[in-house]
């Protein structure tokens, strides 16, 4: 008998303080089991899982042996807290005191945001919010999940574009209860991260009988442009039932398309403005041709030129400007006399002779003095000398 005492002693000395902590239920306490709206109260809690996250929230219509029925719907969930555990799982943190969207009996519900899930409540008071029966629980049906959860179906095109992902959310239920459940409302909810679940209420139609099964699927769908890791989780009368994972990929087609709108829309106006600058530029010619560059000063001057009336030469002149224009015909340019102390002659023999006129029909090219032409005449000494 001793012997099996001392046995008994050293297993209980043998086991872990972690082991002993583990198997303790969370619990939470309250500085103050009323208070009114405005102020604050500091809760603490002790049995938690060392380092876990938690979320602290003042819920209605609810009491710690029934928990939340509603679900996080009848808390005041913009005036709730997080806080994680220290080493031990204990914690403690004021949370603001609001009046929630349902009527008290209210408590303050704690519950782990990741990983194992735990919650614990403690009765609470909330000054001056209304207080009203609790509503009746269903009969003595009662449904539980035999199957695991699946989603079933698949992203389309859309999807892939930023359309709302959708699946439906399959699993079997028994009733292990003693009556019938008739139309039983799920409580579906989508949480990403280390946010909490958003519930949303979906009733299944049929009846399920004491002992048999059903399968049920239900509609799940995220909203436009979701992408990530999400966690799906489903509910029946306050209780949460199971939670299936969903991993939704990245819509590459947003991408994609931003990634052409700000290549396509940039060269669009590119092209726009220089057809415009194109349309709008004075140097272009008529039939719609444009000129080339440097060549418009003497495309002016060839219209000029046709636009004037030709001159008519005698044929003696075009003769004589042609062989003005030769290469080898060197021009002479008129040089007025520099001093004035020059003889007229000595200016005569610098005229130029004008390219129209050959020597022979120039009207002045040969007169002497006496007014007479440069051609020998019968006075002259060499037509004597001649004879």
């Amino acid at each position: 008998m001793a012997a099996a005492a001392l046995a008994a002693l050293f297993a209980v000395l043998l086991i872990p303080a972690g082991h002993a902590t583990a198997a303790e239920k969370p619990k939470v306490t309250l500085s103050q089991a009323q208070a009114g709206k405005g102020g604050d109260i500091t809760v603490k809690g002790e049995g938690w899982r060392p380092n876990a996250l938690l979320m602290m929230l003042v819920c209605g219509q609810s009491t710690p042996a029934r928990g939340v029925p509603g679900g996080t719907n009848s808390c005041a969930n913009d005036t709730g807290r997080a806080v994680t555990t220290d080493g031990k799982g204990t914690f403690s943190k004021k949370l603001p005191v609001a009046e929630p969207p349902k009527p008290c009996p209210c408590v303050v519900h704690v519950a782990t945001v990741t990983g194992e899930k735990a919650q614990a409540d403690a009765a609470f008071k909330v000054a001056g919010h209304p207080v009203e029966a609790l509503p009746k629980q269903q009969g003595g049906g009662k449904l539980s999940v035999l199957t695991d959860t699946q989603l079933e179906g698949s992203s389309g095109v859309l999807t892939w574009f930023g359309a709302p992902p959708s699946r439906k959310f399959t699993f079997t239920v028994g009733n292990v209860g003693s009556a019938p459940v008739k139309n039983p409302v799920f409580q579906v909810g989508t949480s990403h991260g280390v946010f909490a679940p958003q519930w949303e209420e979906q009733q299944w139609r049929g009846t399920i009988a004491p002992g048999k099964k059903a399968q049920i699927k239900l509609p799940v769908e995220l909203s436009a442009g979701a992408h990530g890791n999400y966690l799906v989780s489903l509910k029946f009368g306050g209780k949460v039932l199971a939670e299936q994972p969903w991993g939704v990929g990245r819509p590459w087609g947003v991408t994609v398309f931003w990634i052409l709108l700000c290549v396509v829309v940039p060269a669009a106006v590119f092209r726009i403005g220089m057809a415009v600058v194109d349309r709008l530029r004075p140097n272009r010619r008529r039939g719609g041709r444009s000129r080339p560059a440097g060549r418009h000063r003497t495309g002016r001057l060839s219209e000029l030129t046709e636009r004037l009336p030709k001159l008519r030469l005698p044929q003696g002149a075009v003769a004589a400007d042609e062989a003005a224009r030769t290469p080898g015909t060197p021009r002479t340019r008129t040089k007025p006399p520099r001093e004035s102390g020059k003889s007229a002659e000595d200016a005569a023999t610098n005229t130029t002779t004008l390219p129209w006129f050959t020597p022979d029909t120039d009207p002045g090219a040969g007169t002497d003095p006496a007014g007479q032409l440069s051609a020998p005449s019968e006075n002259s000494p060499t037509t004597k000398g001649n004879t």
